[in-house]
């Protein structure tokens, strides 16, 4: 074998997974446990880094995400899984596999390609709210609400779909204020404020200008007008930004959703892009970390059975 043969057999696998978070990792797992060549590329920037546990997530409540990842990390590893530090800087694909090539310099090819890229979350523009996001300024009640619960709550509303987390938020804590922030009062419907005033919620009109923090701990919201109003937690939804570049070189139909552009898929993640899979966050907003790592695992096996059966089929052909 020639050393150029040898570099070509070792940047060739059967699938590559853009993105180590847990949908990537939890394809790669199912992928190494049925004997695929795997490589997973991890520019290693998760979304949840703020925050200093996940939740939900039955066995793994209370982990940090850090320490999801590693053991993650470790179990692909078992299974001769391949992971590099990198980032995809640009792929191809020509109806026979798909060349992606990592900011490196290094060019790799696979049969499939799994986008597990997730979201960036894009923090409203509120002096000291991003020092604070993932502890006393969080965005989901399912995943902070009970490490929280009963502290007299704020709501930032950045849109009138900010009505409807407020609402949530009553199930945790009897105290919610909502901060109208950059929705006018003449935006809540009517059946907005009789669900408000029935769930207890006070609205608050104006701008919110800044956090007020005590001893490294938020105790306040202050306001344009200098009104500040006494609150320990403040939900801030974020707006969700698809990290999808990779999916639209490559071709896949899009759907536009209130919050962003996302691939068109199957129930196992295939897009419109034979052999392109989106897994976790990539193929939809709402995606906590356990359902993540579900729609990875169906990718996984669905991606198995595809290789398996065209080979198959490749043998009955000849």
């Amino acid at each position: 074998m020639t050393e150029n043969t040898e570099n070509t057999e070792k940047n060739r696998y059967e699938v590559i997974v853009v993105g180590g978070g847990a949908a990537g990792l939890s394809a790669a797992l199912v992928l190494g446990r049925a004997r695929r060549r795997t490589l997973v590329v991890d520019a290693g920037e998760p979304r949840n880094a703020p925050s200093a546990h996940l939740q939900g997530y039955l066995s793994r409540d209370g982990m940090s995400p850090a320490e999801f990842l590693a053991v993650g990390r470790e179990e692909i590893a078992r299974y001769g899984v391949e992971l590099v530090r990198e980032r995809v800087v640009d792929a191809d694909g020509d109806g026979e596999g798909f060349t992606a090539r990592l900011a490196g310099g290094r060019t790799v090819r696979a049969r499939q390609l799994v986008i597990a890229t997730g979201l960036k979350d894009e923090l409203p523009e509120v002096p000291g709210l991003a020092a604070r996001f993932g502890r006393d300024v969080v965005h989901c009640p399912y995943c902070h609400g009970w490490e929280v619960r009963d502290l007299p709550t704020g709501v930032l509303a950045t849109s009138p779909l900010s009505v409807h987390q407020a609402l949530m938020v009553t199930q945790w804590s009897g105290d919610v204020r909502l901060f109208l922030h950059e929705v006018s009062e003449s935006e809540l419907t009517d059946d907005d404020l009789r669900r408000l005033a029935a769930a207890g919620v006070e609205t608050v009109p104006g701008k919110v200008e800044g956090l007020v923090v005590d001893g490294d701990r938020l105790t306040g919201v202050r306001l344009a007008d200098g009104t500040v109003h006494d609150r320990e937690v403040l939900y801030a939804a974020p707006r969700a930004v698809p990290q999808n570049d990779l999916l639209v070189k490559l071709g896949a139909e899009l759907r536009e959703t209130p919050f962003g552009s996302y691939p068109v898929t199957d129930e196992r993640g295939l897009t419109t892009v034979p052999g392109l899979w989106a897994a976790g966050n990539a193929g939809g907003f709402a995606e906590q970390v356990i359902n993540a790592a579900s729609r990875g695992y169906r990718a996984g096996a669905a991606i198995n059975g595809e290789l398996l059966f065209a080979d198959l089929d490749a043998a009955v052909r000849v």
